[in-house]
């Protein structure tokens, strides 16, 4: 989700909202606005040590625009809360929860989780790359490098923070802004979606839940209930048929949808999900929508054990520590489900290994970590997305579609496919290249930077096109 709406009438829209407050979808929207800035800066202090004021700056204050006199904010180290207010109206606060990340708080504050995990056990997955940053020796990849993070004398900015270009499984290229560096953790967005999509096939594959017939929710068992029809599949491609908003696009109106409120103001972000009527039948209509993919967390969470602490230990178990991910936050709502459409930190690095996964076709060393076929399926077009290219919680440039036309014309191969959050967050697969390329910051530039990428991934490919496979 992106809360990158134009700037101007996002501030006229909210400062005719305060007065309004608790009155509709309307009054809602301060406390989505304050809800963000408290979360956003927790998360970027306490999960991913940033500097308050330049994590402000930098990935918040930009949102805000004209908007931002209006706002303040706090970071109080010693309980671990920030406190955003807006006009010293609407307050809202967001707690650090220790290994599950910040949460927002209404009420009184929850402490800090106590989680008993094992410890993890040995990674499957080979190592990437040593403790140091590795250099590129191509003076190709160098430049390439250089170009992702250039900044425009004018702007907007790309504020790229970190690039991670594995090849073959081993790390061939990479690079990071002042203040980070291969351990530090940085926001997904909705890369964490992907991360979703892999919980999903685990639970696939241990023949726990099924892709097709009713999706399980409670609220939607009665099989007279139209929503009783919605199958996992449809969630996760965006063609459940919802009434839920929208979360692809970002305009004025965005602090208003549904999915804003649910993200960054309620407690229970699938119960909200989980009331809202069908718009169109289930199957026939594609929306991108985080709505979706909360309520496949919350599935996620039932099927693992019912509470964040079971979830948290069996996404570690399961996936996180297989891959070698030690650097992971995976967020969590106020009753304990993973904020799957938005809220996974992690580093570069681990998302590297995250796309080497998918890159080998969901084995890593000899273990099938998702089912066979799954990948294929992860990619494949779903219908209705033809504009965009959208598989089942993957961006895809497989199938006939406008925006594949468009990728692959710019130098992104056929058969990639890719994780893709908010402000340019991307790991790129290329099968044919054996290449995964890692872009992580808080990008303002044109459609979340997205011609930077082809770029790269185009000159990434380039490079590594003559270059022996590693044994």
């Amino acid at each position: 989700m992106s809360l990158h709406p134009t700037r101007a009438p996002l501030a006229l829209l909210i400062a005719g909202a305060l007065p309004l407050a608790g009155c509709g979808s309307i009054g809602r929207a301060p406390g989505v606005v304050a809800g963000f800035v408290s979360h956003q800066l927790c998360s970027g202090v306490f999960v991913g040590g940033q500097d308050p004021e330049t994590y402000y700056r930098e990935a918040v204050g930009p949102n805000m625009s004209v908007l931002g006199p209006l706002i303040r904010h706090t970071v109080d180290r010693q309980r671990g809360e920030v406190t955003a207010s807006i006009a010293g109206v609407i307050t809202r606060r967001a707690a650090y929860r220790g290994p599950l990340g910040c949460v927002a708080v209404h009420g009184a504050a929850r402490p800090a989780a106590r989680l008993d995990l094992a410890p993890p056990a040995p990674p499957v997955l080979a190592d990437i790359a040593g403790p140091a940053v590795v250099e590129p020796a191509d003076p190709a990849l160098k430049a390439a490098l250089n170009r992702a993070f250039a900044e425009s004398e004018h702007g907007p900015r790309r504020y790229t923070k970190a690039v991670v270009i594995p090849h073959d499984g081993q790390v061939i290229a990479e690079r990071y802004a002042p203040g980070f560096g291969v351990d530090t953790p940085i926001q997904g967005w909705s890369m964490t979606k992907s991360v979703t999509n892999a919980l999903l096939a685990i639970l696939v594959r241990d023949g726990k839940l099924s892709m097709d017939g009713p999706a399980p929710i409670a609220a939607w068992s009665n099989p007279t209930d139209p929503r009783h029809r919605i199958s996992v599949d449809q969630l996760l491609r965006m063609t459940s048929g919802l009434d839920i908003g929208q979360s692809l696009t970002s305009d004025p109106s965005i602090v208003l949808d549904p999915t804003a409120y649910m993200v960054f103001d309620t407690d229970d972000m699938a119960g909200i999900a989980e009331q809202a009527r069908l718009g169109a039948t289930p199957g026939s209509h594609w929306r991108y929508t985080n709505g979706n993919t909360l309520l496949l967390s919350r599935i996620i969470r039932d099927h693992a054990g019912g509470d964040a602490a079971s979830v948290e230990a069996f996404a570690r178990r399961e996936l996180f520590d297989k891959l070698g991910m030690r650097g992971v936050t995976l967020e969590v709502d106020g009753v304990g489900t993973p904020i799957g459409a938005s809220h996974m930190w992690a580093p570069a690095r681990d998302w590297a290994r995250f796309g080497q996964l998918y890159l080998d076709d969901g084995v890593v060393g000899g273990q099938r970590i998702l089912p066979a076929g799954w990948v294929d399926y992860s990619a494949r077009l779903t219908r209705g997305s033809e504009d965009f290219g959208y598989g089942a919680g993957f961006w895809t440039n497989r199938g006939a579609s406008r925006a594949t036309a468009w990728r692959v014309g710019h130098g992104m191969p056929a058969d990639s496919f890719m994780a893709r959050g908010s402000w340019g967050q991307s790991i790129v697969i290329v099968p044919s290249a054996r290449l995964v390329i890692v872009r992580l910051g808080y990008a303002y530039t044109d459609r979340n930077d997205i011609a930077a990428l082809e770029r790269l991934v185009a000159d990434a490919v380039v490079t590594v096109k003559d270059r022996p496979a590693a044994n």
